[in-house]
């Protein structure tokens, strides 16, 4: 993983995948959720959609399958049984170190896809929660990643320029919603890689 020179005013760090490796978590809530619906979420199309919000996911499997799931409901229940295997879940401490070496030094926040109760529980579950000064999760913006909303979201809370934002992302779409913000990325790279 490589970090440009440069400083930065303020770091802004994605949480599944980046922060957390909960990315086969999700994925394994995902497949207990789907299963009673007939509904199908292969595993290169689920990381492919990382840092997507669950809602939208929801709604796009009902569309591509022709399924009628109810989308409130499919959300709450796939959260619930996420939280259920969060015992489960592991820092990925090549990006946590830089947070902890950071924190204090300049702001920090989360920029996630996920819901605040899920976001907030992994941050406590790993003994990070504390390192952030804001944490934007999928209730605080109205376009989800790849759209720049969560990490102008964050960096109007932190109070800094875009421009002075780098990013921390496991995903292309996170990738380019940093991008699309005017933002620098750091691209994570899968846990066992980095």
């Amino acid at each position: 993983m490589k970090l440009p020179e440069r400083d930065f005013g303020a770091y802004i760090f994605d949480c599944d995948g980046t922060l957390a490796d909960t990315m086969g978590l999700h994925y394994d809530a995902w497949k207990l959720a789907l299963e009673p619906h007939g509904a199908d979420l292969p595993e290169d199309l689920y990381y492919s959609w990382g840092g997507r919000p669950t809602k939208e996911i929801v709604e796009e499997l009902n569309r591509m399958q022709g399924l009628f799931m109810d989308t409130d409901a499919m959300v709450h229940h796939k959260e619930e049984l996420y939280h259920r295997l969060l015992p489960g879940v592991r820092p990925i401490e090549a990006v946590v170190s830089i947070a902890r070496a950071m924190h204090g030094k300049k702001p920090l926040a989360v920029a996630s896809g996920g819901g605040r109760k899920s976001v907030h529980a992994t941050l406590t579950g790993l003994g990070l929660i504390h390192l952030f000064d804001t944490i934007v999760t999928s209730e605080d913006y109205k376009l989800g990643k790849p759209a720049p909303d969560p990490y102008l979201e964050a960096a109007r809370r932190l109070g800094v320029d875009p421009s002075e934002c780098l990013v921390f992302e496991d995903t292309e779409i996170g990738r380019q919603s940093a991008h699309a913000a005017g933002m620098e990325c750091v691209l994570v790279p899968m846990p066992g890689k980095i």
